[in-house]
């Protein structure tokens, strides 16, 4: 390593949340988060239905607008108010849903080239070129003409990954991703994320699947009662759980 690297600032976080407070009227959602994401980091968060998991994703995208706190992505401030502001942070952060959210009167190609043609302005032949090597990358070159209609529930989520793929973001927020799926086809989406992360994608993921969260992530987020519970490696999240309330969570999974 060089002198230079040697007295570099330390990385500007991808993601910054300090004291993030989201309620539903009278019902606290997120009851004051605070976490910091590193570049190149995967985080997966765990936790029971209704413990803030999906809406702290939803509040990071700009998706749901939070009461109190501070967030920044790379270092600046979530602007809910100003329309460029957040386009502009939707292209650095990609979303993938429960539900495919495919548009069902486009093909595969085409729900892929959507986003990038209206955003970055490309040409045809260079949106449809990089929409063919995009569903390569998640194994599904030969489904450029497919309709959502004509493909199954895993190939329309790695379809949906290539979507979000499209606007190169640096970080990709995925929320149960794997949910809606019949149990055979968890896997083939799981792997495509897998090699997003070893390729060195920022990632944030809830999962309800365990074996993956402890096989890919930096660290595991626990949540419990909107706020962050337990946090740390996969093998001390798992292997050490220190409140009863992750071990009564763990043990439940059995």
């Amino acid at each position: 390593m060089s002198p230079v690297d040697s007295t570099a600032a330390p990385a500007v976080p991808a993601v910054h949340l300090r004291g993030l407070y989201k309620a539903y009227g009278q019902h606290e959602v997120l009851r004051g988060i605070d976490l910091d994401v590193q570049p190149g980091e995967v985080v997966c968060i765990i936790g029971k239905s209704g413990s803030g998991k999906s809406t702290l994703l939803r509040c990071i995208n700009g998706l749901e607008r939070f009461q109190r706190g501070a967030l920044q992505v790379e270092g600046q401030a979530l602007r809910v108010d100003d329309a460029a502001a957040l386009r502009e942070l939707r292209q650095r952060v990609g979303m993938i849903f429960q539900s495919f959210n495919l548009f069902p009167h486009l093909s595969a190609g085409r729900n892929v080239m959507l986003a990038p043609g209206l955003v970055k302005k490309l040409a045809g032949a260079e949106l449809e070129s990089r929409a063919r090597a995009l569903l390569s990358r998640v194994g599904l070159a030969e489904k450029f003409d497919h309709f959502p209609s004509q493909l199954s529930g895993g190939q329309q989520q790695r379809v949906a990954i290539a979507r979000a793929l499209a606007m190169e973001p640096r970080i990709l927020l995925c929320d149960e991703i794997t949910s809606a799926l019949d149990p055979e086809l968890v896997g083939e989406v799981l792997q495509v994320v897998e090699g997003l992360a070893r390729e060195g994608m920022t990632l944030m993921m809830v999962t309800h699947e365990m074996g993956f969260a402890r096989k890919v992530s930096s660290r595991v987020i626990f949540m419990h009662q909107g706020k962050v519970h337990e946090m740390g490696p996969p093998e001390q999240l798992f292997g050490a759980p220190q409140t009863p309330e992750l071990q009564q969570f763990l043990s439940a999974l059995h």
